[in-house]
């Protein structure tokens, strides 16, 4: 089992988005270390989000996501987001040729 390296969350944290801070504790929160949500939360402290921001980000990214029977989210295929759609699409050899077709899962932003 690998340890969890906490100078290299804390830069993470540091430098990430807060929407995707939001999207950790809430939606891919199952699974996570302990202490890296710790992280995150203090983080989403210091930048002003509320826990009624965090429980407000919760309901909504819920009511749109693709949800895992474990409770958390399904990623986008193309980023990090939670996903709320699949669709079909090409699978492309060198990011061009298309090979076969596959079911992409594709966030709000990748969605079209």
């Amino acid at each position: 089992m690998l340890a969890l390296d906490l100078k290299r969350v804390a830069a993470f944290v540091r430098e990430a988005d807060t929407e995707e801070l939001l999207d950790r504790v809430t939606v891919y929160r199952v699974g996570m270390e302990p202490v890296a949500l710790d992280l995150m939360e203090a983080e989403l402290d210091r930048r002003g989000v509320t826990r009624s921001d965090i429980a407000d980000h919760h309901i909504e990214r819920r009511q749109r996501a693709i949800l895992l029977p474990d409770g958390s989210a399904l990623r986008c295929n193309f980023c990090v987001r939670p996903a709320v759609v699949r669709r079909w699409g090409w699978h492309r050899a060198f990011g061009v040729l298309p090979v076969f077709p596959l079911v992409f899962a594709r966030c709000e932003k990748h969605e079209k």
